[in-house]
């Protein structure tokens, strides 16, 4: 209780000042101060590596490499300092085509496959108005072309509407003109803006604030938000470019109006659909620091991190965040990483705790001195991972090794409870289903640990008298048995699940007899048959016990030798 009406309006002016901070050096994570020294502060911020990222890809190579004309960020401020470029880029092709480019975002590489040579590249739109031209643009993008030689054509994917891309041509901005660049094909993608996505989900929030809707009452409200049309329209945009570079082996550049959030959402989704590792723990935090941090998602402007234009508020990585956890439905076993995972870094992206996220592009996070002054989230994550582990992952299934063909068919399209309903648990919370699978794999490993234990001390004993015992064969559990058949290739969540979901039990084998001392005039032990249940179609995997009430008691059955020796 607090007793003075005068310190309860202070606490509430001071909640209220927090809650709306207006420089960065407000922010929580400037002030958040774990048990953790300066070298373990040092060593937060070097446990991801790009470059490390870009050599797995087989970069550099003879056809693209690192190029330094954006150090001190003098080309482009919103850009990382290093970029790949195409081996055959000369400096002033690289300059010229950022003069003709928003925010001088020039066309850089961003995923590159060493199988093909297909590259993915992302840019700004052009600033084309309705006639204008530049030569070294053209030629930016035909160097992209030649760096690529078992293809003699590329995409070039505009993310938004036409309509859209048509309005800021009077801007004097645009998109390409084919007759200007040879051998690309145009290709639109129907994303809508930041606006549209803002107003979109706020209406799907009020639908999940209503208080014991109908059920028509929510899901036409969930209908009129149009928040998974949008989802569906950002999958669709990332399995055009996946397909794009995996099966046809075609170069793609993408751009939006800017860059930087269209862009990152269908550049970021095309990789988790081509490379399994961005879906991994590891990768996906690589995969955020790449295509969003470095290459300068407005994180401080879309997030309303500070007191600002609330305009520029949008939902651009929640969009992501909820495209890869739809991925996650369909495909449940081909990711290392939990919804709980996703979850937990979508609150540190609002939540400020952690430094990862703070600024819009890398040369703002320099100058507030970024990983000298805070704590990095991917480090938190890492020490952690065994609580975001996914335990349905398999790194030997065909769809984790692969590439990943999803429906987006409407019926397969879900809404996400675990995230926008995760608060609303009522009187008894609910358990997820990863919960449950956590807490069976716990109660496994202890008491395999409890079976190598008795096998132990049942050598021992045999050693110390001489007798061995053969224990009966028990089959392991229908789950078990059917992870371990061979599900063949599953290009599709149809035949995803069907190898592993609806795999039928497998027969018991049928134990060996135990091998007991006995006279030499004694019979042999006759052989036990293994029960199972016979109505239901399901094998007993209780492993009866030679001694049980149903074993036969012949004068030749196991009972009468072990009371005969």
């Amino acid at each position: 209780m607090i007793p003075q009406e005068q310190e309860c309006d202070d606490i509430h002016l001071s909640l209220l000042r927090l809650s709306q901070p207006e420089s960065y050096e407000e922010l929580y994570c400037f002030s958040y101060k774990p048990n953790a020294d300066e070298k373990e502060r040092r060593q937060e911020w070097d446990l991801l590596d790009l470059m490390a990222d870009f050599s797995r890809m087989g970069l550099p190579n003879s056809l693209w490499k690192l190029s330094p004309v954006n150090h001190h960020y003098k080309v482009s401020d919103t850009y990382p300092a290093e970029l790949f470029v195409p081996e055959c880029a000369t400096p002033p092709v690289i300059v010229g085509s950022s003069k003709f480019r928003s925010r001088g975002r020039f066309p850089a590489l961003t995923y590159y496959s060493k199988d093909n040579h297909a590259a993915i590249c992302r840019s700004s739109q052009p600033l084309s108005g309705f006639s204008a031209r530049c030569l070294e643009d053209e030629q930016m993008l035909e160097a992209i072309l030649r760096s690529n030689p078992h293809s003699d054509f590329m995409y070039v994917v505009d993310t938004r509407p036409k309509l859209n891309a048509i309005a800021n041509r009077a801007a004097g901005k645009g998109y390409e003109n084919e007759d200007n660049y040879s051998n690309i094909k145009f290709q639109f993608l129907g994303i809508e803006n930041i606006h549209v996505m803002r107003n979109s989900q706020q209406k799907m929030l009020e639908v999940c604030e209503l208080r014991s809707p109908s059920m028509s009452d929510f899901l036409e409200g969930l209908e009129n938000s149009g928040w998974l049309k949008h989802i569906k329209a950002v999958l669709d945009a990332g399995i055009f470019i996946a397909k794009a570079v995996a099966e046809e082996g075609v170069s793609v550049l993408v751009h939006c109006s800017d860059g930087w959030d269209r862009t990152a959402q269908v550049c970021s989704v095309a990789c988790v659909l081509l490379d399994p590792y961005y879906r991994t723990l590891r990768g996906f935090m690589v995969l955020i620091e790449k295509d969003w941090i470095a290459f300068g998602h407005k994180f401080s402007h879309r997030c309303n991190h500070l007191t600002g234009d609330s305009k520029e508020v949008s939902p651009i990585m929640d969009q992501f965040l909820e495209c890869v956890w739809q991925l996650m439905e369909q495909f449940p076993c081909a990711f290392e990483f939990s919804e709980r995972f996703l979850v937990t870094i979508h609150n540190h992206v609002y939540s400020c705790q952690f430094g990862n996220f703070i600024g819009n592009n890398q040369r703002e996070r320099i100058e507030l001195s970024v990983p000298e002054r805070t704590h990095s989230l991917w480090s938190y994550l890492w020490t952690n991972r065994a609580d975001y582990v996914n335990p349905l992952y398999r790194a030997n299934h065909s769809q984790s090794q692969g590439v990943l063909r999803p429906s987006t068919a409407p019926h397969i399209f879900r809404f996400w409870r675990g995230l926008y309903n995760r608060f609303d648990h009522g009187v008894h919370p609910r358990q997820s289903v990863e919960d449950y699978l956590r807490a069976i794999q716990e109660e496994t490993q202890q008491l395999e640990e409890q079976l190598a234990s008795h096998k132990q001390k049942i050598s021992q004993l045999e050693q110390e008298s001489g007798i061995t015992w053969k224990a009966p064969l028990c089959d392991k559990s229908p789950t078990g048995r059917s992870l371990d058949t061979n599900l063949g290739v599953a290009n599709t969540p149809q035949d995803y699940t069907a190898g592993f979901i609806t795999s039928s039990p497998h027969q018991l084998e049928t134990p060996d007899s135990i091998l007991l001392p006995h006279n030499s005039n004694q019979s042999k032990d006759s052989s036990l048959s293994n029960g199972s249940d016979q109505e239901s179609g399901i094998a007993d995997l209780s492993c009866r016990s030679p001694l049980s009430e149903d074993s036969p008691r012949g004068p030749d059955s196991d009972e009468a030798a072990y009371s005969t020796a």
